[in-house]
């Protein structure tokens, strides 16, 4: 039978949806579920810590949140212009979301920055506000980038960001993701060293989060919903980590939905996790059978998304939606800067 996206519903008070992060990224709650048993546990994201156990393995994505909004005006008009920048596609070539999308036609040049720091010109244009542009700047993009543009949050966070780097995870490295991996945004580092205190392993894997992760489900039928692809890594010594843990008896603990994302790419059926990388499009949904990851520490997520559809695949899709609605009733916050659950 084909799964409707109005499946994936539920009633969610707008004063649920948190607006600004917590002063202690740790002390925000977390809803553990078992699914073994059904029973569900109401604790403190430091409490994650007991449900971790010597010789698990935990996976982080490691991206870094670039100043992904840009905005700007048409060289000629002085039309006003946005773009989102969602993945680089060689040198100083991106492929961005624009708004609005018909003045982005080939050859349009718009700039950014009082002194216009950023040039770009579009090369080629996709669907739905997609298109190809290449960037000219004096100096280096990632300097010209950090001074014009902008953290690019949610359209339903409407406080300002206050501290650019709680749009970060404590361990973020690599640059490249136009949205945070938010399910590590609870994460302190003296709760990361308490992790791996108590012998548990902490493997970093890349997913630059663009489009295919935040994008709503348009289609009635799920199935219809195509997923843009986003860039993914895992070295050979993570993989290695990972099929350790596994060969001991460990389970294998994704920090957030992009992380199991990476690990159900590059698991083959045998749940053997392989080293790689390139773009993904997988799409995870009921019916899905989880190959790599056997626990998953996760946000709450908008309804019809593709990321509550993927912890449904996971946990049941009724199941899922009875624990939200437990959230809402017990006042959880949502979304990015929201609260967590842990799913067993």
């Amino acid at each position: 039978m084909s799964l409707l996206t109005s499946d994936f519903d539920y009633e969610l008070p707008q004063e649920l949806i948190a607006q600004t992060p917590l002063e202690k990224r740790d002390e925000s709650r977390l809803l553990v579920y078992h699914r073994d048993t059904g029973e569900r546990e109401h604790l403190h994201f430091h409490d994650v810590l007991d449900y971790l156990n010597p010789g698990d393995v935990l996976v982080v994505n490691d991206t870094r949140v670039i100043p992904a909004r840009l905005l700007g005006k048409k060289s000629d008009t002085g039309g006003k212009m946005e773009l989102l920048l969602l993945r680089r596609l060689q040198g100083d070539t991106w492929e961005v979301l624009t708004k609005p999308a018909k003045r982005a036609q080939v050859g349009t040049e718009f700039q950014f920055g009082e002194n216009a720091e950023l040039r770009a010109v579009v090369d080629q244009l996709g669907d739905d506000g997609l298109r190809t542009v290449t960037f000219s700047y004096e100096g280096q993009f990632e300097a010209a980038l950090d001074r014009v543009g902008i953290m690019p949050l949610p359209p339903y966070i409407h406080e300002k960001l206050q501290d650019r780097e709680r749009y970060q995870t404590v361990y973020a490295q690599r640059p490249g993701s136009a949205a945070a991996p938010t399910a590590g945004l609870h994460f302190t580092p003296q709760l990361l060293q308490q992790v791996q205190d108590k012998g548990v392993t902490l493997a970093r894997v890349l997913l630059h989060v663009g489009l295919g992760t935040f994008r709503p489900v348009a289609e009635d039928q799920v199935e219809a919903h195509q997923m843009h692809s986003e860039y993914y890594r895992i070295s050979a010594e993570t993989a290695e980590l990972i099929n350790a843990a596994r060969r001991n008896g460990g389970k294998v603990v994704a920090v957030g939905t992009t992380s199991a994302r990476v690990l159900e790419t590059v698991t083959t059926p045998d749940g053997i996790v392989h080293a790689g990388e390139g773009d993904t499009q997988i799409f995870i949904y009921p019916g899905y059978t989880f190959k790599g990851v056997d626990a998953l520490i996760t946000n709450f997520h908008l309804p019809h998304s593709t990321l509550l559809m993927m912890i449904s695949a996971l946990a049941g899709r009724e199941e899922i939606l009875s624990v939200y609605r437990e959230a809402v009733e017990m006042k959880y916050r949502f979304f990015s800067f929201g609260d967590a659950m842990l799913i067993l």
